[in-house]
């Protein structure tokens, strides 16, 4: 048996330097870093309301029960080969009418391209659309567009947002910006926030992009694109028609690209299914480039995701059942810390929109339990070890300074755990138990 180390396979057998320089700048995960972390408390055998990676405990949101038999039925019809780069022709098809239907949006069955979910279809977007040195503008905090701006070789424009916008950037800050960018990138509801963007600042950002492209043509100029991840937009407690730029303003569909999965949706993250929508002379590209990557979904998946969502009644009831899940949790926590804010603590939530998430602020520059409060991350330390209430700071999702706002998902949190972690955060911040 050869050991390792007569392998050559110890970490200072290849030094950084032999990387590529893509490589050695490359920052990992800061969101999975930070789950590693919880892990390890957790397999120490404390306590801990784990409210830090975007997923789902199935125990707490398992998938629907027909697309679970879908998949198994797919497999058991021979569904086990590589499907098109593009996606199953069944599963495109559902797609065009599953638009129709639930978004009110008439696109062609060329303008859908599938993929192993929403991740390779960003990343796709970027590097089809954008060119080293180019310009994309993103909202702080936002999910990975500093990393796929990295990855791309772009110029990132981070815009700070502000809770009182609700964590989107309004249009005054894109018309300050939007000449110079090839990309827009926005999301509704948000990662991390959770809040949903307000149909005026949709729609006024929408016809600027239209204004802007115009004013492109006329003289030869690379469009702008709006990249609008709505991943989340059937976790959304708001009722009525879910929020798409084309809706607002159908002039923009050209340039639009609209990602999509069922991740998040059908509670079903690790089934890898997504799918993009935009003119077909982009998606044409998309296919073409994920083709050579190998990030297609897996065909079971696909053909049984096609039979889930073409099933109108089924799609709906399992929305419904979703929000009233998501939403008592959502509540149970916003509530439990707007009362440690009522009591004169530096905590305060906003309240819940829907998605997984709910945006918290904790006090920076203050000592609780003996520790001295200097930064978000000293926060979430408090947090973790004093209390086992693990969150996530914004400053995974891009966002710089100190100001004590983290992410919290309730994906896999029950409500009995919310109640428990919330007592034990009472605890560690007035030094007393929480009332019975």
């Amino acid at each position: 048996m050869r050991t390792a180390s007569e392998l050559g396979l110890t970490p200072a057998a290849v030094p950084p330097a032999s990387l590529s320089r893509l490589a050695e700048g490359l920052i990992g995960s800061e969101v999975l870093r930070i789950a590693g972390e919880v892990r390890a408390v957790i397999a120490s055998g404390r306590d801990v309301l784990n409210l830090t990676v975007g997923d789902f405990d199935p125990r707490e949101f398992p998938m629907p029960a027909t697309f679970r038999e879908g998949v198994k039925a797919a497999l058991d019809a021979g569904h086990s080969n590589y499907p098109p780069s593009n996606g199953v022709p069944e599963l495109r098809r559902a797609v065009v009418e599953f638009m129709r239907r639930e978004l009110e949006l008439d696109y062609p069955l060329e303008s859908v391209v599938v993929a192993g979910g929403a991740r390779p279809l960003i990343y796709a977007t970027y590097k089809t659309l954008v060119d080293p040195g180019e310009t994309v503008v993103y909202p702080v905090p936002s999910w990975n567009n500093n990393h796929y701006v990295y990855l791309t070789g772009a110029r990132a424009v981070p815009l700070p947002v502000r809770r009182e916008h609700g964590f989107h950037p309004s249009p005054e800050q894109i018309a300050a910006v939007l000449p110079q960018a090839r990309l827009l990138s926005l999301c509704s509801p948000l990662n991390p926030t959770g809040t949903n963007m307000k149909p005026e600042a949709l729609a006024a950002i929408s016809r600027m992009v239209v204004e802007e492209n115009s004013r492109r043509a006329a003289t030869g100029q690379r469009p702008v694109y709006l990249m609008f991840d709505q991943v989340y937009w059937a976790t959304s407690f708001e009722s009525g028609l879910p929020l798409t730029p084309p809706a607002l303003v159908p002039e923009v569909a050209p340039h639009t690209v609209l990602i999509d999965a069922i991740s998040k949706s059908l509670a079903s993250t690790g089934l890898r299914v997504g799918w993009a929508l935009a003119h077909p002379a982009v998606t044409a590209r998309l296919s073409d480039f994920l083709g050579h990557v190998g990030a297609w979904a897996p065909k079971a998946e696909q053909v049984a995701t096609a039979g889930f969502i073409a099933d109108a009644a089924a799609f709906r009831e399992f929305r419904g059942q979703m929000a009233e899940r998501l939403g008592v949790r959502l509540r149970a926590l916003h509530a439990g810390l707007t009362r440690l804010g009522e009591r004169g603590l530096a905590i305060e939530a906003v309240e819940p929109q829907g998605t997984l998430y709910l945006s918290a602020r904790f006090p920076v520059g203050v000592t609780v339990a003996g520790r001295r409060l200097e930064s978000n991350d000293d926060v979430r330390r408090l947090l973790l070890e004093e209390a086992g209430f693990a969150v996530v700071p914004f400053q995974a999702f891009g966002v710089e300074g100190e100001d004590g706002w983290c992410r919290l998902s309730v994906g896999a949190a029950s409500l009995a755990g919310i109640e428990a972690g919330l007592a034990r955060l009472e605890r560690v911040f007035t030094g007393v138990p929480a009332a019975s």
